[in-house]
Formats: structure tokens, C-alpha cells, sequence
């Protein structure tokens, strides 16, 4: 049996308790790298056999978990966040259900949600944004034109972009061009929920040079979205003039 498992967002404290509990029981881990953090290797048995993927192709993670399922041992892939996001998942499920081996997910606290935790903002403010675009700028790996970050930019809602702190001067001048004022709030969030965890703020206009001016390339999230601004609606759900399904209104 394989475990899909999401290692959370940094603090080793954030894998679920499911997430540890397959950990200590597993056989054979097979951990994203620098993605990771190492301590949670910690919930590993003694004699567990680890394998770091930074170093690994696809075909050679999928024959270690072939080999352990030949041998009756339990394997546990440990992504970082959640899997879902950005964790290159899909392609593993099909090898593996190609060969018959079982597996099954076990979700994980995204980076993106760690990165609202740290910067103690919430994303869906009523009457400023009711929607979450996560994406990331064109690189090496390419985005579908309709996904362009211009096109993304122009609904001006909340957008977190992963992958993409390398790339700022181009992201800065598509943000700018899909509709985003200069001095929409952006907070660059390195190593959210990390020991080392720093918090950059800027706007949508310094972005590029905040990025270039702190040395950051990668492993950081980045937040854009006036969600970080000041004004905004009440929410209705704790009005004293909304009646729900558990109480009436009072005024």
C-alpha cells in the first residue's frame, strides 16, 4: 500500500494526525526534498528507509514503491502542503494503478493557507473578494493562454501565486497590464510556517524590487489582492440584524 501524504506547511506541528500516524508506520518514505521539512522525518520508525526525490526521476520513485510492494511493505509519499496543489500526483496514481498497487491521499495544510495564518489575513472579505485564484506565472512549465496571469488579473480578486517569486518583473508587468492598481497590497511570505519564516510587504507596483532587493528566488508565496487592505464589510453571519437558521434577527 501506498500513502499519499501531505506534509503540511512548514511547522512540523501542521501534518494532520493521520499524516504522522502513516508516517510512524510506514516502511519506506519517499520525501519532496528541500520541499519538506526534514524534522518531520522524525515521526519515521527506527530502521524506516528514506529516499529524498529531489534526486529521483518519476520512474525511479515508482520502482522504490514497486520494490516495497513486492516485499509487503507499507510506503508513504510525502509531499509538501497539500498534494493536490502543484505536488505532480496525478502522474504517480496512474503508474501505480497501471501496476495494480494500491494507494490512497491523505490531504495536507496547503502553504497557501499557512501563508494567510502568518500574515493573519483572511481571503474572502465581503465586498472586496469572495474568490481564491491560485495560480503561477509561465516558466519553464507552461500555462494554458486562458490562464494567462493578465487574463487572471482582470477579475481582480484574491490571487496567490506559487512558483513564481523568480520571475516578479514579468508577473509585476502582467498584474499591472491585467487590471491591478500600483498600489494594490502584495505580501511576499518566504518559508510560510517555517522556523525561518519572513514576511515581505509591498505592493503590486514595488513588487519586483522588493523580491530583487531581499535576495528571494524561491520558496515563498506570493499574495495579491486588497483582502490586506482596510475597508470591508461586516459579514452578515454574526449580524444582529440577520436572521439564520439558528437564531433571529434582534434589530
Amino acid at each position: 500500500m501506498v500513502h499519499f501524504v501531505g506534509a503540511g506547511s512548514g511547522a512540523t506541528d501542521l501534518i494532520t494526525l493521520r499524516g504522522a500516524r502513516l508516517l510512524g508506520e510506514a516502511d519506506v518514505v519517499i520525501y519532496a526534498g528541500s520541499l519538506v521539512n526534514p524534522e518531520l522525518l522524525t515521526y519515521a520508525k527506527p530502521g524506516c528507509e528514506i529516499h529524498n526525490s529531489a534526486k529521483m526521476t518519476l520512474e525511479q520513485v515508482i520502482s522504490v514503491m514497486e520494490k516495497a510492494e513486492g516485499e509487503g511493505k507499507t510506503t508513504v509519499r510525502l509531499h509538501t502542503g497539500d498534494s493536490s496543489i502543484y505536488g505532480a500526483v496525478r502522474e504517480q496514481f496512474d503508474e501505480l494503478a497501471q501496476r495494480g498497487i494500491e494507494y490512497d491521499v491523505c490531504p495536507g495544510v496547503s502553504s497557501f493557507c499557512g501563508a494567510a495564518a502568518a500574515l493573519k489575513t483572511e481571503y474572502t472579505l465581503p465586498d472586496v473578494s469572495q474568490t481564491v485564484i491560485i495560480t503561477r506565472t509561465a516558466g519553464r512549465t507552461p500555462v494554458p493562454e486562458r490562464e494567462s496571469i493578465r487574463a487572471l488579473a482582470s477579475h481582480q480578486a484574491t490571487m496567490v501565486l506559487f512558483l513564481s517569486t523568480s520571475l516578479t518583473q514579468v508577473l509585476q508587468a502582467d498584474l499591472l497590464a491585467g487590471g491591478y492598481p500600483e498600489e494594490t497590497p502584495v505580501a511576499v511570505v518566504y518559508k510560510a510556517t517555517w522556523p525561518e519564516q519572513k514576511i515581505f510587504r509591498c505592493t503590486v507596483g514595488t513588487l519586483h524590487a522588493t523580491v530583487t532587493e531581499n535576495k528571494l528566488t524561491k520558496t515563498s508565496l506570493i499574495i495579491v489582492g486588497n483582502c490586506m487592505g482596510d475597508q470591508y464589510l461586516r459579514s452578515l453571519l454574526y449580524h444582529p440584524g440577520f436572521t439564520t437558521e439558528f437564531r433571529e434577527a434582534t434589530e
